[in-house]
């Protein structure tokens, strides 16, 4: 029987972890959470979320992953021999991930539509170059509505996103997700600290500083605290197979609650600098009234800096 591949290094282990893990959760959902439920006061009950659930939860998965040497299904039953029906725990967890998935890949669709928008000047060609914040929107709406509408150009950039996704894992654990990860973590957090550094030189950066990080706990209520333990779970990939098979490649000598406090200071820096990059720009280019959510408040807020960068 041949070994099971590995993870080859400890930094490529940790790049393809904290890559499975950030995504949306932290650059589309956690900002929206903030801005809805108080700021700050957001972030700590979603901080202690992170510390008191995620890392256990998540040294636990990697706990049933290294342990069971298998997939999510197999990791069930191979850490419960003579007992039927655990797997059906794995495959729940698999279904999570697909439903997942089914949005996932449309919203990279979206994200890479408005890349190649951006990229080829067509996102605002119809407007004047200093975009207010009522033009913004409304382009965001226009341009966004007829995409999405369109008869194949959503198609044809979610096959893309797939594409891309299933040539990386067809090169299996090392040579794809592995070697792909240590180039492409490093490489977003070295652009979220510039974008940060651009936001934060803004005119009203002071204003979206304050409100990321003055709590307002007259906005906390029992939703509050649901929400930060869904980002929390949602923004960690807990409970739903992705780390429990990840961690069945993990080396035998991984220290695992070590890895799972890396994995979550990375993913939760990558939320902080997203809400740093975000509300000061929310300030200044005058969008703190026109209540964005969702993707509206990342689709609209990024170009206006994009288009500040490049006229600096």
């Amino acid at each position: 029987m041949s070994q099971k591949t590995t993870f080859a290094s400890k930094i490529g282990l940790i790049a393809a972890t904290v890559g499975s893990a950030v995504g949306l959760g932290n650059v589309w959902r956690f900002p929206a959470e903030t801005q809805a439920n108080g700021g700050a006061a957001f972030l700590l009950i979603y901080m202690a979320c992170v510390f008191l659930l995620g890392i256990p939860v998540m040294t636990a998965e990697f706990s049933l992953g290294r342990g069971g040497a298998s997939d999510a299904t197999g990791v069930f039953r191979n850490v419960t021999p003579g007992k039927k029906g655990w797997w059906l725990v794995g495959a729940l967890a698999i279904l999570a991930s697909y439903l997942i998935l089914s949005f996932y890949m449309v919203v990279s669709g979206w994200t890479l539509e408005y890349l190649v928008q951006s990229v080829t000047g067509h996102l605002y060609s119809s407007a004047s170059p200093a975009v207010g914040p009522d033009d913004a929107e409304r382009l965001f709406s226009d341009k966004m509505a007829q995409y999405i509408t369109g008869t194949y150009r959503p198609l044809v950039m979610t096959y893309i996103m797939l594409a891309t996704n299933l040539f990386v894992l067809l090169k299996g654990v090392q040579k794809g997700i592995e070697k792909m990860s240590n180039i492409m973590m490093p490489l977003l957090f070295v652009l979220l600290v510039v974008f940060c550094a651009v936001s934060l030189s803004l005119p009203k950066a002071a204003e979206g500083v304050e409100f990321f990080l003055e709590p307002d706990f007259s906005a906390i209520s029992a939703g509050t605290v649901v929400n930060a333990l869904g980002q929390a779970f949602f923004s960690l990939s807990l409970a739903m197979g992705i780390l429990v098979t990840y961690s069945s490649y993990y080396p035998k000598d991984t220290k695992l609650t070590r890895t799972a406090v890396t994995v979550s200071l990375l993913d939760l820096g990558v939320a902080i600098l997203m809400g740093l990059i975000i509300f000061p720009a929310v300030m200044t280019f005058g969008l703190a009234d026109h209540n964005l959510a969702g993707s509206a408040l990342v689709f609209i807020t990024l170009p206006e800096i994009f288009a500040q960068m490049g006229s600096t």
